[in-house]
């Protein structure tokens, strides 16, 4: 792949939202996302990047970008710089085929569009599970547990002061969704 082939094929795919700066870096910005292009000093390694979060709004999903980055973002990973959470992908130039160029564009707009919608729901799961645990090891039952949810959300110690009734119901709802959901997968005695 040539820089020329990095200006075609981005051209090709985001029309006038790119910026080049031939042959170094690109920029590909729409009203979505921004996808910096940039080349290493002796054009023998391409880096894609996109923002996707800062690194302050990423912290308590550490563990979970990390595991992502081991088992579902293939090529591309998650990186911190500058107190950003980055997407990015880094390929030597010369052994980059355009397809596997267009695919790491789509992962890395993938990721950014994701946000860390995937990461905050790992760790919901991973707490409703520890919850789930703990009412089975204290005897409780599924409706005993919701009970209990519903007495601490009337009591104003979980859930916003000012949710009207509505609001309320639709989180206990949700909970219930979720309790049902693991209860019988959580096995307290393994």
């Amino acid at each position: 792949m040539t820089p020329q082939d990095i200006t075609a094929v981005i051209t090709d795919m985001f029309g006038s939202a790119v910026e080049s700066s031939e042959p170094v870096s690109w920029q590909v910005e729409t009203g979505n996302f921004r996808l910096l292009i940039l080349l290493s000093e002796d054009h023998a390694w391409l880096r894609l990047l996109v923002s996707i979060t800062s690194a302050h709004a990423a912290q308590p999903y550490w563990e979970q970008l990390l595991e992502a980055n081991f088992d579902d973002t293939q090529e591309t990973r998650y990186a911190l710089y500058q107190g950003v959470l980055w997407g990015v992908f880094q390929h030597g130039l010369s052994g980059l085929s355009i397809a596997d160029f267009q695919g790491a564009i789509a992962r890395l707009i993938a990721l950014q569009d994701q946000g860390l919608n995937h990461s905050f729901n790992q760790l919901a799961e991973i707490q409703i599970r520890q919850i789930v645990q703990a009412a089975k090891l204290q005897g409780q039952s599924l409706q005993s547990t919701l009970q209990m949810l519903q007495r601490l959300y009337d009591e104003g110690v979980m859930g916003e002061l000012d949710d009207d009734a509505a609001a309320r119901s639709r989180v206990i709802e949700a909970w219930r969704h979720q309790l049902e959901r693991f209860w019988e997968e959580v096995d307290v005695d393994s």
